[in-house]
């Protein structure tokens, strides 16, 4: 996979289209391509995009657009064309046929992001951002994937790396010149750097969650005791009757899981079992799943029937929940459309909403606020850490500067802490690619489409 040689791949979507484009890139594309392409007029050396036909020998195969990128200035670092040929499947497959009768090869999954890569046109956080990119389903999806791909990861690594290698310089020259009189270690200054990095690390490995979150979708759990309305407000959210709705306590059974899109953000709205105690084994089993989905939830929202409510024990069910899962709670009084009880909740004044699930009223308002909700708490970090190779070794890292904190502490040798002090750096070169091996390289790409 990391030949230099010249390849060649579909780079939209394999199917029928208006357009497609054919991708072609290395140190023989522009000679590749001129055994089969004849511009319509003289081309000016100047001009990147030329319009002209493919040719079979002497038969028009397609009347297509080239545009040229001379290396090092394209996506890959190297000699680059994109073919937009029409997006019959039959048009682009010959055309992709007569390119490789010429001698060149069709990519590997990711080989063009991987040469952009090995030729510095991006690091590999960023690299591993395209795929980010092209997975997203949102807008949230798409901003922390543009932010990881702007290389705002790679700044952050880039500072850890600088102070851990400016430490290591100098201990590394105490120790060779140690009879000679060379700067000591200032182990003090380590120790704050250390401190701050840990830090650092921890807030970087604690936004994971968040970033896993929003590629999956924020979980929203409806919870709430029997008949309050849970599945109502599910089909309202969702503007469809997704759950069945029932006047017999104990109807929902198992959870029900729906998606919907809000202002950009991907939200999975779970519908659970009604909370009470009951004899029955399987609706039992049902109310230990609504606790499961609680303690995974990014947001609760607790339903309470305005027309039948015990103010005290919605103050205690609230202050259970609050206590034990410490998320994002909204209260909601359902029904207040048909009630005859004044809703006296001082206690909690300013978090709950009235709505009426059944006549969908106040349901745009509950979205507001459950958006509100979510970008206070989440959507304000410009870093995110999205992918698990870079978790896994940032919390390597952690461990490693736990140690070297540890070891100065105890008062370990200049030799031990320069030796951990090089496996910190070894495990950050690996997140922005500064350190790879092959295999690495490979297991990365291989993950991608075709023709990125």
């Amino acid at each position: 996979m990391l030949d230099k040689d010249t390849i060649v791949a579909l780079a939209t979507s394999d199917g029928h289209g208006a357009i497609a484009v054919i991708r072609i890139s290395g140190s023989e594309a522009f000679s590749t391509l001129s055994n089969i392409f004849r511009p319509l007029k003289k081309v000016n050396t100047k001009e990147r995009i030329t319009l002209g036909f493919i040719l079979d020998k002497e038969e028009r195969v397609d009347q297509v657009i080239v545009t040229s990128f001379k290396a090092p200035k394209s996506y890959t670092g190297e000699n680059l064309i994109e073919v937009s040929c029409h997006g019959s499947p039959y048009i682009y497959r010959r055309i992709l046929h007569l390119l490789i009768k010429t001698g060149i090869r069709m990519a590997n999954p990711g080989e063009f992001t991987m040469r952009a890569f090995l030729n510095r046109k991006m690091d590999l956080a960023q690299a591993e951002a395209v795929s980010d990119l092209i997975a997203s389903e949102s807008q949230v999806d798409y901003k922390l994937a543009l932010t990881q791909f702007e290389g705002e990861t790679y700044k952050n690594i880039k500072v850890l790396r600088r102070k851990f290698i400016d430490f290591a310089s100098i201990i590394e020259i105490s120790i060779d010149f140690s009879e000679e009189n060379v700067e000591r270690p200032n182990y003090s200054k380590l120790s704050t750097f250390l401190l701050q990095a840990k830090e650092h690390i921890q807030h970087l490995l604690n936004s994971f969650h968040l970033g896993n979150a929003i590629k999956e979708g924020i979980q929203v759990v409806i919870i709430g005791g029997p008949n309050v309305g849970k599945s109502t407000l599910l089909n309202s959210l969702v503007k469809y009757d997704r759950a069945i709705v029932s006047d017999i306590p104990g109807t929902t059974r198992d959870f029900i899981e729906e998606t919907i899109f809000f202002n950009g953000i991907r939200l999975r709205l779970i519908d659970t079992a009604g909370i009470r105690h009951t004899k029955e084994n399987i609706e039992t089993i049902g109310i230990q799943l609504t606790y499961d989905k609680v303690s995974n939830a990014q947001v609760i929202l607790y339903l309470f029937d305005a027309m039948h409510y015990n103010t005290t024990k919605i103050l205690k069910e609230f202050s259970n929940i609050d206590r034990k899962f410490s998320i994002n709670i909204i209260i909601i009084a359902n029904k207040y459309d048909v009630s005859s009880k004044k809703l006296f909740l001082n206690e909690l004044a300013g978090k709950y909403y009235n709505i009426s699930a059944k006549n969908k009223e106040g349901i745009d308002e509950l979205l507001e606020n459950i958006y509100n909700l979510l970008d206070k708490r989440y959507f304000k970090s410009n870093t995110v850490i999205l992918n698990v190779r870079h978790l896994e070794l940032l919390k390597k890292t952690l461990s490693t500067v736990n140690n070297i904190y540890y070891g100065i502490e105890q008062g370990s040798t200049d030799d031990l802490i320069a030796s951990d002090i090089r496996k910190a750096l070894y495990f950050l070169g690996k997140i922005s690619g500064e350190i790879t091996t092959n295999d690495l390289l490979v297991n990365i790409f291989s993950k991608f489409c075709i023709g990125k």
